[in-house]
């Protein structure tokens, strides 16, 4: 997922502190709501610490009954590159069978086509990408091993076309 909409500025001039705009908070929410609503709920969120991810995934756990102290923040996420995200993912607990990252683009968004092979384009924020694995073992996640189930973003909630 990539983090909802955030403010163009931070109180202390830090890209990382940046915070998400009402509308994002908005739909962080929705989203959380809507993949609730499709029994999309999560064994593991991991998030980049910056703020915007952050409150983005603590938006998310809200709306997936999951718990808010478990989100597990991975420094290396923030301004990661689609090998870092990788690394990560392959380290993951198998018995997760549902994991809900949240990150900033180009990566995420250049990861879920890497895993997937799907050619989604532009990832506006607050958008999530479903992703399938024929595994068990993450260890075994790569390029081309998943299939994109679904791929959600704000607007076509709010315009129905989901």
């Amino acid at each position: 997922m990539r983090h909802a909409k955030a403010r163009q500025e931070s109180v202390d001039d830090r890209d990382f502190s940046r915070e998400l705009t009402d509308r994002g908070m908005r739909d962080a929410s929705l989203v959380g709501d809507y993949c609730r609503k499709r029994g999309h709920l999560v064994d593991m969120i991991i998030s980049s610490p910056a703020a915007r991810a952050l409150a983005t995934a603590e938006l998310m756990a809200a709306q997936l009954d999951y718990p808010l102290e478990q989100i597990h923040t991975n420094e290396e996420l923030y301004m990661a590159s689609v090998r870092t995200f990788l690394q990560v993912v392959n380290q993951l607990k198998n018995g997760w069978q549902q994991v809900l990252m949240v990150g900033h683009n180009p990566a995420i968004n250049y990861l879920g086509e890497y895993l997937s092979g799907a050619e989604v384009g532009h990832m506006p924020t607050g958008s999530v990408m479903i992703i399938g694995f024929e595994t068990d073992n993450w260890a075994e996640v790569s390029q081309n091993t998943g299939h994109l189930r679904d791929f959600i973003t704000p607007r076509m909630i709010k315009e129905g076309e989901v």
